[in-house]
């Protein structure tokens, strides 16, 4: 990248997302910017029956970046993730994917696509912090499991919510329930180095209910395996043990309701393995179209 300007395509791939796609729409349009330009912003819409896509077009006429593609019928997000990076332009340098219920960081975008600078890295992630409240079981669940992923990614990269990759990359597998480390395998399979960017940050909001908290965490499991059979790839997250380890190092257990806590949290995400590998591996189902998981599409500010 010779020029000044990293020219980039932000895709928002949605379904029923009218409580947040305003907010989203709202903060990117307010991203501080150096030396990035964001020359697109696309929402793809997967069978969308709310108002997501009448908010949209209101945002469209407010700035010609904004475009939207309506998929008629619900294919699963890797399907409308391929609509979207089918129209990237050559002339695009970096693809950033958002998860359309996250909010960034108003410098978020600039931290992540700056990455791009150096040659040898292919890909980057944010930091997602989740806004759940930790005094509850399942929002200390939640958080926990996304502090993991933190510390888990500082060693080895796992991305995750709002990625950001080299425009080399036009379609991933449509059965592919688990997006964003399907695009990781493409990545590294040109020989690009994936790079975690933990400054730079979206907020994200986590399942509230433990029955939610299963079916997100299941479905991650069997996207996994399903990745691990078709590509000999293991995600960061996929080693029992690491994860033990980045626990006893970095969550000191100060009182009772943390210990049950904590314990409760690694009964659950055994629990959602043991699911994610019975789907899988019995029932063939690896969840590429899932079922919406309600509780987590709350209005995020």
């Amino acid at each position: 990248m010779d020029r000044k300007n990293i020219f980039v395509s932000l895709g928002i791939i949605v379904y029923n997302e009218e409580k947040n796609i305003g907010n989203l729409l709202e903060q990117i349009l307010k991203q501080r910017l150096d030396i990035v330009y964001i020359k697109e912003i696309v929402v793809v819409s997967s069978a969308c029956v709310d108002n997501t896509e009448i908010i949209v077009k209101d945002y469209m006429k407010k700035d010609d970046r904004i475009k939207l593609i309506s998929q008629k019928e619900r294919e699963g997000k890797s399907s409308a993730i391929n609509l979207w990076l089918n129209q990237v332009d050559k002339n695009i340098d970096v693809c950033i994917m958002e998860s359309g219920d996250t909010i960034p960081k108003e410098d978020t975008v600039e931290k992540l696509a700056c990455m791009f600078k150096n040659k040898d890295i292919g890909m980057a992630g944010v930091r997602p912090i989740p806004n759940n409240n930790s005094n509850t079981f399942v929002g200390y669940a939640v958080k926990t499991l996304w502090s993991l992923h933190h510390y888990m990614a500082k060693e080895n990269p796992k991305l995750g919510e709002m990625v950001a990759f080299r425009n080399v990359i036009k379609s991933i597998p449509k059965e592919s329930s688990v997006d964003e480390a399907s695009i990781e395998v493409e990545i590294v399979k040109r020989g690009y180095l994936l790079k975690y960017v933990p400054e730079a940050i979206i907020i994200n909001h986590g399942p509230e209910t433990v029955a939610d908290f299963l079916k997100q965490r299941r479905r991650i499991a069997a996207g996994h395996l399903w990745l691990k059979d078709k590509y000999k790839y293991n995600v960061a997250t996929s080693s029992p043990i690491k994860i033990l380890k980045i626990i006893l190092k970095n969550y000191p257990i100060s009182n009772f309701r943390e210990l049950v806590f904590i314990i409760g949290t690694i009964i659950l995400e055994g629990y959602s393995r043991i699911l994610g590998f019975y789907d899988y591996k019995i029932n063939k189902n690896n969840h590429f179209k899932w079922e919406i998981i309600k509780s987590t599409k709350e209005v995020i500010k």
